[in-house]
C-alpha cells in the first residue's frame, strides 16, 4: 500500500487498547460529485500525523468502483485511483459522497459495499457517503452521522437508523462523519488513539485549527448565526429543533428550560426578533424546504414530518414564508443533494454475519 511518498509502511509503535488504533490503512472510495475539502481534510490529517511522529505510520489510496477518476463536485480529480476490487489491503474504508449522492449509488456499489461488510471490514463515510452505507443496510442499529443538510430527509428514509446532529459518529466498526472541515476532526480520534492526544494536537497546529471538535458537537445550531449568548435560549431552540415532527407547546418548552412562558418571549423578542413560537414556526417550515428539495416524500407526509396536521395549514403557512406553495418547491432549478433520481435498487440487503 502506497503511503504519503510512496514508500513503505514502517512498522510503528504497538497499538493501544481502542480498536482504533489497529486502523493504520485508509481507503476512500470517491463517489462521483464527492465533496472533495471532506476527503481532502482526512488525507491531509493523516499525512500531518506521519509528519509529526516522524514515520510512516498511516497509508492511504483513493478508490472508486470501477478505477476512474471521480469528479468531485468542484469539477476537480483526486489522483491516482484504483478499483475497488484492485484495491491494496486496507483496515478500513470510507464511503465519500456530496452533491446528488443517490445518483451516485448505484448496485454495483451497493454489492461491494456489503461483500466488505461481510468480511468484516470496518466502514466510514464521509459527508452524504453515509447514505450509501444506509441504503446498502449496513447502518440499522447504529448511530451515525450525515450532512446536517441531508437530516431530515434521510431520517425520514431510513428508520432503524439512529442519525445524530454529531460531528461526527464512532459506533463500534462503523465511522460516519458530516462534511467540510470535520473529518480532520474524526481522523483526529484515531491518531490520538494510537499517537496520544499531543499528537493529535500537534497535527491539528500544523492546520493553524484553533482546537480539535469533539464528535459530540453539534454541527449546526439553530441560532449558529444570530449573535446571541444566553444558554436557555440555546437550548429552548435546541428542544424545538429536536421536536419539529410532534412541536412542543411554547409553555412546555419554557418549562424544560427554568423559565416562564412569558420570560422565553421575551428572550427571543431580545435575541432573536421573533416571539418563540414564530421561531418554530420558521424551523419547522425550513425542515419542510429541505425534505421537499432532499427526498421524494409526498408534499402530505412532508407536512406530516414537520409538524402539521393539516394539509391546508401547512400549505398557507409554506406559501407566506417562501412567496409559493409546497408543490412549488420541487419545481425550482435548485442543487438537490439527495433527491432521488438514480434507479432503485431491486432486492433486500443481503444478511450480513452475526458477531
Amino acid at each position: 500500500m502506497a503511503t504519503r511518498d510512496g514508500g513503505p509502511l514502517h512498522a510503528s509503535t504497538s497499538p493501544l487498547a481502542s480498536p482504533l488504533a489497529a486502523l493504520t490503512r485508509f481507503a476512500f472510495l470517491t463517489l462521483p460529485n464527492y465533496s472533495l475539502i471532506a476527503v481532502s481534510a482526512a488525507v491531509e490529517a493523516l499525512r500531518m500525523a506521519n509528519y509529526v511522529a516522524g514515520e510512516e505510520i498511516y497509508a492511504w489510496q483513493v478508490t472508486t468502483p470501477g478505477g476512474e477518476p471521480a469528479r468531485a463536485s468542484g469539477g476537480l480529480q483526486l489522483g491516482p485511483t484504483v478499483s475497488l476490487a484492485d484495491t491494496a489491503p486496507f483496515d478500513v474504508l470510507f464511503v465519500c459522497g456530496g452533491v446528488d449522492v443517490r445518483h451516485a449509488v448505484d448496485r454495483r456499489t451497493v454489492d461491494e459495499l456489503r461483500r466488505l461488510a461481510r468480511r468484516g471490514i470496518p466502514l466510514g463515510a464521509l459527508c452524504t457517503g453515509t447514505f450509501a452505507l444506509a441504503e446498502a443496510g449496513l447502518l440499522d442499529g447504529y448511530r451515525c452521522a450525515i450532512h446536517w443538510e441531508n437530516l431530515g430527509a434521510i431520517r425520514e428514509e431510513f428508520g432503524e437508523v439512529e442519525f445524530t446532529e454529531d460531528l461526527f459518529v464512532i459506533d463500534r466498526d462503523r465511522f460516519t462523519c458530516t462534511g467540510g472541515s470535520a473529518p480532520l476532526d474524526l481522523i483526529a480520534a484515531f491518531i490520538e488513539a494510537r499517537l496520544g492526544r499531543a499528537a493529535a494536537e500537534r497535527m491539528s497546529e500544523q492546520f493553524i485549527l484553533e482546537r480539535l471538535r469533539g464528535g459530540a458537537e453539534p454541527q449546526h445550531p439553530p441560532l449558529r448565526h444570530r449573535g446571541h449568548s444566553h444558554p436557555a435560549l440555546e437550548q429552548a431552540a435546541a428542544l424545538m429543533a429536536k421536536t419539529i415532527g410532534a412541536p412542543l407547546a411554547i409553555a412546555v418548552i419554557a418549562a424544560r428550560v427554568g423559565l416562564s412562558a412569558r420570560q422565553l418571549e421575551r428572550l427571543f423578542s431580545l435575541h432573536i426578533g421573533m416571539g418563540p413560537a414564530e421561531f418554530s414556526m420558521a424551523l419547522r417550515l425550513d425542515h419542510a424546504r429541505e425534505l421537499l428539495r432532499q427526498s421524494d416524500l409526498a408534499v402530505t407526509a412532508v407536512g406530516v414530518a414537520s409538524g402539521f396536521v393539516s394539509s391546508a395549514h401547512f400549505s398557507s403557512a409554506y406559501r407566506r414564508r417562501f412567496g409559493h406553495a409546497p408543490r412549488a418547491e420541487r419545481a425550482a432549478p435548485l442543487a438537490r443533494p439527495m433527491a432521488r433520481v438514480r434507479t432503485p435498487l431491486s432486492g433486500q440487503p443481503d444478511p450480513l454475519p452475526s458477531s
